[in-house]
């Protein structure tokens, strides 16, 4: 008889060598033990294997596809699954040590009295992968029908946050591959149409922000955004109609931040110039937010400044944007 896990952990990796280590390491130090780890190796052509030969644990299993792209690898995870709840982990991403325990508790707590409950998620630090350095952002406290917040915004953050139930997944279906920028997004917001959220209010995963991360392609990306929203509200109810336009100023209010983060020059300005003033021409409220005002500076900065000049000053702003803690390099 087969042994089923409580949990499988599916993590999609693509020449991620560099960091799988640190990724796995964070998993197979949990506190919470009784789990699979399905580790999808999308095509990798790097040196996953030599990092692999570190891991002996029985838990892990390794499945080899030829490339797909991420939200293929998911499925692929998916598919491999025997838990009765499912992890994502990106191979970039790191887990707090109690955030299976946590999120699994939290769930088998919730769902004795409420069976619409099938997904648990919580706060994130947004891990700086130059320097190593974590920061945090606003804590939102969503619950039970989320599906009109998180229309607004992705505040799951990440694809490595959520612990889902399998009973969820088989009723909303696999990664929508056609949107590979925004397939998080468009799972969360699937899964949501039929099921209740909850919190787990602490920090528990740190999500990688490098350049040349899908962060960093913010065009398609953006597209991919806008593509989900056009998908998914014509099947909504009249009163969340009404929100689309939030949440498409919201689409090109964070493409703006993730331009402000590129490499400073004139064309990164004026793109970043450009979402701005579409975000506040969808939604004028951003005109009452800090942040909005903070983009407008760094956008004449990034414009005025020879980029020497602009690039340390994004160096130093990067330093005082309050960091929580530090990650060690031999974690």
């Amino acid at each position: 008889m087969n042994y089923s896990p409580k949990i499988s952990v599916i993590i999609p990796t693509y020449n991620s060598s560099e960091t799988i280590g640190e990724t796995l390491n964070s998993v197979f130090n949990q506190t919470f033990k009784d789990f699979e780890v399905i580790l999808i190796n999308d095509g990798s052509t790097d040196d996953l294997n030599l990092v692999l030969q570190n891991f002996q644990d029985v838990r892990l299993k390794v499945f080899n596809y030829p490339n797909g792209g991420l939200a293929i690898a998911r499925n692929r995870g998916i598919s491999q699954a025997n838990g009765k709840y499912l992890a994502f982990l990106d191979a970039d991403d790191l887990w707090h040590e109690d955030k299976l325990k946590t999120h699994f508790e939290a769930l088998e707590f919730a769902r004795k009295s409420n069976p619409k409950v099938a997904v648990a998620y919580s706060w994130s630090y947004f891990l700086d992968h130059e320097t190593q350095q974590c920061f945090d952002d606003a804590a939102v406290v969503f619950q039970g029908n989320v599906l009109s917040e998180l229309l607004q915004t992705n505040f799951i953050a990440s694809g490595s946050n959520i612990l889902v139930s399998c009973e969820a997944v088989s009723s909303t279906g696999l990664f929508n591959q056609s949107c590979e920028g925004a397939a998080d997004w468009d799972y969360w917001l699937r899964l949501a149409q039929q099921w209740e959220y909850i919190l787990i209010p602490e920090r528990q995963v740190f999500y990688r922000q490098t350049r040349t991360s899908m962060s960093s392609k913010v065009p398609k990306m953006e597209k991919e955004q806008i593509h989900v929203l056009d998908t998914i509200f014509p099947s909504l109810p009249s009163n969340l109609q009404p929100l689309k336009s939030i949440a498409l100023s919201n689409v090109y209010f964070y493409s703006a931040q993730l331009y402000s983060r590129q490499p400073p020059s004139r064309e990164i300005a004026a793109q970043l110039r450009k979402r701005l003033f579409q975000a506040i021409v969808a939604h004028p409220g951003h005109l009452r937010k800090r942040d909005t005002y903070v983009l407008i500076i760094k956008g004449c900065i990034l414009q005025s400044l020879p980029r020497p000049w602009s690039q340390s000053i994004q160096r130093v702003y990067r330093q005082l944007k309050r960091p929580q803690l530090k990650i060690q390099q031999d974690q």
